[in-house]
């Protein structure tokens, strides 16, 4: 049974939240290596798309598209609309920021929808490897940035962010004196409060899937609360894991839904951004950096899925060779790289 906010306990925010949950499966692993890069676009709120840029560094040295307007006021009107109308990789982020703001308002859509277990998945290197210098300190920024845009979506002030350690949570607390929302740790002997309206587990770690197990339940009592778990590392290929407990983890997982996805791939890229569908992109080859839509899908694309999609992709033009698939990746990841650290 679905329970309405704002009620007298929660008058701060204003969503429909169900105790029933969705189920999607997460992937159990993403090859590293299996990176690209996302176009770049502008666009508005009401979604009307008046300009097209270059996905990051494409396009540039063309002239902008309100130039060829002004220095041809000959189009006509019919012309002008056809250069307007959105293209296939426009739902696109433009820049790591920009995807993390989109993974919000997909959250918070969710959230206001009635939604109550999410995952926010960004797989991108800067995001996954942890132990590179600097690389806590701005994967905790953006999660900052998350939260943000969580907020602002749902009109909801009693936000709990949970972060992996006390360390990490005694720190940021500090720094982060103005924040609107609160801060605790898996750690913590209460990391969540009744008071606590929407809580975001900021990349919780597998050792402590029993902390965020043990949540997650209190969560889902009367009345329920929506739990998010934004880039969460519970799943583990260490020896030592039995088959049971893998399983357990799997079924834990799979009764959240993800709501943002974002996985490059070396000619393409995986997407979704709710309520929308999970879409495969393949490689422009006209357009260098832009993308091409292959496939909408229901749920997550698995590896047989992206294997037949791109399959038939390539079936249409002549297969290139290793080296020039070699080369493509080394160049998406140099283009991707390039514009997320701008």
């Amino acid at each position: 049974m679905a329970s309405s906010f704002p009620n007298p306990s929660f008058p701060h925010c204003s969503f429909l939240i169900s105790n029933s949950t969705s189920s999607t499966h997460f992937p159990l692993s993403f090859p590293p290596t299996s990176l690209s890069v996302f176009p770049q676009i502008s666009s508005t709120k009401n979604g009307s798309v008046s300009k097209i840029h270059g996905k990051f560094e494409k396009f540039q040295g063309e002239t902008p598209q309100d130039d060829v307007l002004e220095a041809n006021p000959s189009l006509s009107l019919q012309q002008q609309l056809s250069q307007e109308v959105e293209e296939d990789d426009s739902c696109l982020p433009s820049d790591l920021e920009g995807a993390v703001r989109q993974s919000g308002e997909s959250a918070g859509l969710f959230v206001s929808s009635g939604g109550s277990r999410a995952i926010v998945e960004l797989l991108i290197p800067q995001l996954q490897f942890l132990d590179d210098e600097g690389a806590q300190a701005e994967l905790w920024e953006l999660s900052r940035v998350f939260l943000e845009s969580l907020m602002e979506e749902t009109n909801c002030e009693k936000v709990k962010a949970v972060f992996p350690d006390a360390g990490a949570a005694a720190l940021l607390e500090y720094r982060w004196k103005d924040a609107s929302f609160k801060i605790s740790s898996l750690s913590d002997r209460k990391p969540v409060d009744i008071a606590d309206e929407i809580v975001v587990m900021v990349v919780p770690d597998y050792q402590m899937l029993a902390n965020v197990e043990k949540i997650a339940a209190a969560l889902s009592d009367d009345p329920p609360r929506p739990l998010i778990m934004w880039n969460p590392r519970l799943i583990s290929e260490d020896v030592g894991v039995g088959f049971n407990v893998r399983k357990l983890r799997r079924y834990f997982l799979s009764t959240f839904t993800t709501v943002y996805s974002m996985r490059p791939l070396p000619s393409g890229a995986v997407f979704r951004a709710y309520p929308g569908l999970w879409k495969v992109f393949y490689d422009d080859k006209d357009r260098p950096g832009r993308y091409l839509l292959a496939k909408e899908l229901i749920s997550r694309p698995d590896a047989g899925d992206l294997e037949i999609i791109f399959g038939n992709v390539a079936d249409s033009d002549q297969d290139p060779s290793f080296l020039d698939k070699a080369a493509g990746v080394l160049s998406s990841l140099t283009r991707f790289m390039k514009a997320i650290s701008k």
